[in-house]
């Protein structure tokens, strides 16, 4: 028999399940472990609430789960409940899939000022992440800077630019809801340091803007390209350019009938942010593209702004005595492997890069990488406690672990306690969870 235990219980955890499932059968007993006593990671607490359709790959999980050699380890944590060394004596293989849960900093001065945020806190924070569920932002100015050409900007724009009826049937939490319903915003700024060319974000969600009902997008037809050059784009690019150019060919007088604009703000990179206790605006440098580079100009400006949220990337978290690549923000590895025993899988090893499918053959190639060093003797020869020893320790130190039938008691009372219209309302404290099991 052997002994797999994960740590993280997102997409590339679960993915990872499955994949040893599918290697050696009944032959192997898989713990997968999570700080929180809720399971899905970025499923849960990055899907944007109002794409319940992505939210569905849960499911598969959820299959997984179910399974009678892999099981859910709720509510301990990792490096602080017990160490990576004493999950290896306990289990053949440790695989970190922790994925990525921390923003990466601007490193700009005036970051550190009131209402300025990284888009894991602002999107945990409508999301219902414990850790980010008291952070309260201030709605009450009228211009927001979203920095950033990614899907997350996008995600942050919409959701600040939604009318409360938009939000039926997302599960989108309450304690969000009643403060964007209060929002005084009516322009979001969305920033980006090059140009259309070289955004990341997909056509769905680009196509999202153009059916919102109280806000519009706004493109400066000056900063396309000749639309000649987006031949050259791959065909997601291209669809995506194409939204932007329908965007730029409304006319002014379309926008009076809306009280929101999302306005793009191209070859634009921040420099600092303005303010006293409180951010009140962003320096601005004008940039240009060569060679897919951004180019300083020297030329500046100030975008006036009460909230800029900054969706520029994430790093994974260190774990106490693994190697970690500081300069990357993610656990030190060559393909996944960090030390003798002890994998990476996902965003975790590869950084934030790819969709949640991405994680699949990622899950699949770690695991014939521990199948490898089985056959090889890289890894011994068996015979190690697994999830008996862990339970020993977990009973010696008083962890109150919560298992997967408890998270399904926990997803009922979420789901009993919805709003009209909307699939849960999750809970946003941790011992409120574990009340809800009981």
């Amino acid at each position: 028999m052997r002994h797999i235990a994960i740590i993280g219980s997102g997409p590339a955890g679960y993915y990872t399940a499955e994949a040893a499932q599918k290697q050696w059968g009944d032959d192997v007993r898989v713990d997968v472990f999570d700080m929180l006593p809720v399971p899905y990671g970025l499923i849960r607490t990055g899907v944007a609430p109002d794409h319940q359709s992505i939210k569905g790959v849960s499911k598969r999980y959820e299959a997984t789960a179910l399974s009678d050699n892999v099981r859910f380890v709720g509510n301990v944590m990792i490096g602080k409940d017990l160490s990576v060394a004493e999950l290896q004596k306990l289990y053949d293989a440790v695989v970190i899939a922790t994925g990525a849960p921390h923003d990466r900093k601007l490193d700009l001065p005036g970051e550190n000022l009131g209402n300025v945020y990284g888009s894991a806190a602002f999107v945990g924070w409508y999301n219902g992440h414990p850790l980010f569920a008291d952070l309260d932002p201030d709605l009450t100015g009228d211009t927001a800077v979203v920095i950033g050409m990614g899907n997350v900007a996008l995600d942050v724009a919409r959701i600040l630019s939604k009318s409360r009826a938009e939000f039926a049937g997302s599960d989108i939490v309450a304690h969000a809801l009643d403060v964007l319903d209060t929002s005084r915003i009516k322009r979001i700024v969305v920033l980006g340091r090059r140009g259309p060319h070289q955004i990341m974000m997909t056509p769905k969600e680009l196509g999202e803007l153009s059916h919102l009902t109280r806000a519009a997008p706004r493109v400066d037809p000056a900063d396309l390209p000749e639309e000649g050059e987006d031949a050259l784009l791959e065909p997601g690019l291209r669809k995506s350019v194409n939204h932007l150019r329908s965007f730029a060919a409304i006319p002014e007088s379309h926008y009076a009938d809306y009280g929101i604009e999302i306005e793009f703000d191209f070859f634009a990179s921040p420099k600092a942010l303005i303010g006293t206790d409180k951010v009140e605006g962003i320096e601005v440098e004008r940039t240009k593209v060569e060679a897919g580079r951004a180019i300083s100009t020297g030329e500046t400006y100030i975008i006036p702004a009460g909230l800029v949220v900054a969706c520029i990337g994430y790093r994974s978290s260190p774990i106490p005595d693994v190697p970690f690549d500081e300069r990357e923000g993610k656990f030190a590895n060559d393909e996944g492997r960090i030390l003798p025993g002890l994998y990476c899988v996902g965003w975790a090893r590869r950084g934030p890069s790819g969709t949640i499918g991405t994680n699949r053959p990622d899950g699949f190639s770690v695991v014939e990488k521990i199948a490898e060093d089985i056959a090889s003797g890289t890894l011994g020869h068996g015979g190690k406690a697994g999830r008996a020893g862990f339970d020993s320790l977990a009973a010696e130190r008083g962890l109150d672990v919560v298992t997967f039938r408890d998270w399904k008691k926990i997803e009922e009372a979420e789901n009993a306690r919805a709003r009209a219209g909307a699939p849960r309302e999750k809970f946003v404290d941790v011992a409120e969870m574990i009340a809800a099991r009981r």
